[in-house]
């Protein structure tokens, strides 16, 4: 007898992320003052609502450079609402590389990447796997 339900075929809905236009002006924002610097930050979720991206966490320590920001996760605060990283590239790419998709894999459930020129239309958001999310802009 098994103690775990079975799902017969049905599809688990993916999570909808949404994000604050506030926070995402402000990661844009920080993203364009530390060029030619990466940025890096952790992104909270709203206490309500789990699925709208509403803070970012800033983690003591972060070491940025113009190919890297790297975070000292011994740092993070034991917050149940952080649910992933963000990090720009200065470059006109949003694609993640091998070491994002490796941060991907082991810290949280979403990804933000933006690159240059930091605005509306240059940023994209990532599962664990390193896919491809839609991210709603509230």
């Amino acid at each position: 007898m098994s103690f775990f339900k079975k799902n017969k075929g049905k599809k688990i809905p993916k999570k909808q992320w949404k994000i604050t236009k506030d926070c995402l002006n402000l990661i844009l924002e920080s993203s364009k003052d530390s060029h030619p610097n990466e940025f890096g930050a952790l992104l909270r979720v709203d206490d309500y609502n789990k699925n709208i991206i509403s803070e970012l966490v800033i983690l003591p320590g972060t070491v940025s450079g113009d190919s890297h920001a790297i975070f000292r996760m011994h740092m993070r605060p034991i917050d149940f609402s952080i649910v992933g990283t963000v990090h720009s590239h200065p470059s006109y790419s949003p694609d993640p590389s091998k070491a994002d998709l490796e941060l991907f894999r082991k810290y949280g459930k979403v990804h933000i990447i933006t690159a240059k020129p930091y605005s509306i239309s240059s940023w994209k958001g990532y599962d664990y796997t390193g896919n491809q999310v839609e991210i709603k802009i509230l």
